[in-house]
């Protein structure tokens, strides 16, 4: 919007296709962009001779969030495109409260930054009590600028999410000794199995380096013995030949046993939000109403 606004020229894809991209990027000289993690991912597939052949060197900033972003993944777009890669963490209800640039992402792999000036970030316990330095909580932020909101129609959401005059989109992360925040997974997503607590986010990200995956999403699903299994539903590339062995004995040489999902499932395609973000409610429903329980 701020772009269009200032009268810039903006370049679109009707559907994201990665040499398409470096072709726009070559033809019409981009300087901005905005990215998401996925694409990184899919750009980085292509074929070295197919990356050499487009002029990306017009890039000034290219802007990622929306979800976390592998620190390989980062380092090998930093390493092709330059230190023109920067990052933010924030929420539709918040705006930006937390940045970082290139230097910053080699310095402190996997972080998503430093609050800016006039941000507000908070990890707090279960009872609201802020935890020590290193521990993880539930992240709560007030943003420098943005006024106060409520959701239409739901005021009593909107209580859900505060704490005094902070809010939580309900991620939950901690900082590190030198005041950089590092994302676990969304509070939601988190699955607990056999008393212990296993970060979804974690295993997508060692699964999405998984030759053959195009997309994938981890969450829990009900089991009689640990209280949640873990579940991945992958989106397999075009042609690829993948099974549920090939994804546990991938997976068996970056995690730790326990994190690997005992069932895992292929599809066509996953559902998607209209941000384009994974409907992980969609995938993991059906397993929760066969079990007459939600947690």
């Amino acid at each position: 919007m701020a772009a269009a606004r200032s009268q810039m020229n903006i370049v679109l894809q009707p559907r994201f296709d990665p040499e398409d991209m470096l072709r726009l990027i070559e033809t019409h000289r981009v300087t901005h962009m905005h990215i998401v993690p996925t694409m990184f991912v899919r750009l980085l597939r292509l074929p070295d001779d197919v990356k050499r052949r487009y002029d990306v060197s017009s890039l000034r900033n290219v802007t990622h969030g929306a979800a976390p972003c592998p620190p390989d993944v980062k380092r090998a777009m930093i390493g092709w495109w330059g230190k023109v890669i920067n990052e933010y963490y924030g929420a539709t209800e918040t705006g930006v409260v937390v940045w970082h640039d290139s230097e910053q992402a080699l310095l402190k792999p996997g972080t998503v930054g430093k609050p800016v000036d006039g941000a507000v970030v908070r990890i707090v316990d279960d009872q609201g009590r802020e935890v020590k330095q290193g521990e993880v909580g539930e992240i709560y932020v007030r943003a420098p600028s943005l006024s106060d909101f409520t959701y239409n129609n739901a005021d009593e959401k909107r209580r859900e999410v505060a704490l005094g005059d902070l809010v939580t989109v309900g991620d939950i992360g901690y900082f590190d000794a030198d005041g950089y925040l590092f994302l676990c997974d969304r509070k939601r997503d988190m699955i607990i199995s056999g008393g212990v607590n296993i970060y979804p986010a974690e295993i997508e990200s060692q699964l999405i380096d998984m030759p053959g995956v195009r997309d994938c999403a981890v969450f829990g699903i009900p089991d009689e013995e640990f209280g949640e299994a873990i579940c991945a539903v992958v989106q397999p590339d075009a042609g690829a030949s993948l099974g549920a062995d090939d994804v546990r004995a991938f997976l068996g040489g970056r995690l730790a046993r326990y994190k690997l999902p005992r069932v895992v499932e292929f599809r066509d395609a996953l559902p998607r939000e209209d941000s384009g973000k994974i409907f992980k409610r969609k995938l993991r429903q059906p397993y929760w109403e066969k079990a007459g329980r939600a947690i």
